[in-house]
């Protein structure tokens, strides 16, 4: 993927991130416990995360231009949420305060890596509201990134207004189970959901590629333009009514933690599309992405930086 110039950077459209924080309480375990039982944790650590946030990091720590619309609370995880989404380059200038506590995420995290989640959605589910500034800053993204860690309807008011100004909305699937609304889907452009999601809003198996193109096919018959598919280990499936891309993962030495890796591709995959690289190369550069993120601890602090994506493509 070639490099983009500094200047070529500050003249591209931003992207605006409108989604969930999290403070990410990370709990290593042997295995996940079963019912009734009572299992030790190695450690605990609490790591700045959530959709929104990790999605948002990813984009500016590469170097694009990126504002996050969303929430935190007032306790004490608001001000690392909030060093955090900085520190990484984000635009904080729509972020707000509420009532309540931040968003909270307990993470169990195997040795393998994989990771099973639970979710408190504290300010993330508390009442949104879109003042002009940050009305006008949609009409005049580049694209805007959702998730589903935040109420739906915040979903469909936001997307209904990005695509009423012709910006294109991704959607990550990533968050609440259960059916997209209609009236949130006919707007998105481009839809990504993982093998489960895919599988729960179908109704279908999506274990092999084939299965997960054909459930691919239904998301566009319900209205999708392109549909996005991580499919963990085996890589991800881009299918629209031009045709399907497979890309394959880059395959790394150690895995410590799966954690933000979908949030890291989505992410990079945006920057790519919104810098004018075609859908093959986007993703081959959001799967260079992933595989630096799932070699570090904690979803955001595992996020790569631009040069060490370039530096990984020029090596491959």
């Amino acid at each position: 993927m070639q490099a983009t110039s500094q200047q070529e950077i500050r003249d591209l459209k931003s992207l605006v991130v409108v989604g969930s924080i999290n403070a990410d309480l990370v709990l290593e375990v042997e295995r996940l416990p079963k019912d009734g039982e009572t299992l030790g944790a190695s450690s605990l650590n609490t790591f700045p995360g959530g959709k929104g946030a990790n999605q948002a990091a990813a984009a500016a720590r590469l170097q694009h231009p990126t504002y996050i619309i969303g929430q935190v609370g007032k306790d004490a995880n608001a001000s690392l949420l909030r060093d955090a989404l900085s520190d990484s380059g984000v635009r904080l200038d729509h972020l707000k305060e509420v009532d309540g506590p931040s968003g909270t995420a307990v993470i169990l995290l195997q040795p393998s890596g994989e990771n099973s989640i639970l979710i408190v959605g504290g300010a993330n589910t508390a009442a949104w509201d879109f003042d002009d500034a940050a009305l006008q800053l949609l009409r005049s993204a580049g694209a805007v990134l959702l998730q589903r860690e935040i109420p739906e309807e915040v979903n469909v008011h936001v997307a209904s207004i990005a695509a009423a100004a012709g910006v294109p909305v991704l959607l990550d699937c990533g968050g609440v189970e259960g059916p997209i609304s209609p009236d949130l889907l006919k707007n998105i452009s481009i839809l990504s959901p993982n093998e489960t999601e895919l599988a729960r809003l179908t109704g279908r198996k999506t274990e092999s590629e084939e299965e997960a193109e054909a459930a691919a096919q239904v998301m566009l018959e319900q209205g999708a333009d392109t549909v996005l598919v991580k499919r963990g280990t085996s890589g991800s499936l881009q299918v629209s009514t031009d045709g399907r891309i497979k890309q394959p993962i880059f395959l790394v030495d150690t895995v410590v933690d799966t954690t933000g890796a979908g949030d890291c591709f989505t992410g990079a995959y945006a920057v790519a599309i919104l810098e004018g690289k075609g859908a093959a190369e986007s993703l081959r550069f959001a799967a260079a992405a992933s595989a630096l993120c799932v070699q570090k601890a904690g979803a955001m602090p595992s996020l790569p930086y631009r040069e060490e994506v370039l530096r990984l493509l020029e090596e491959a």
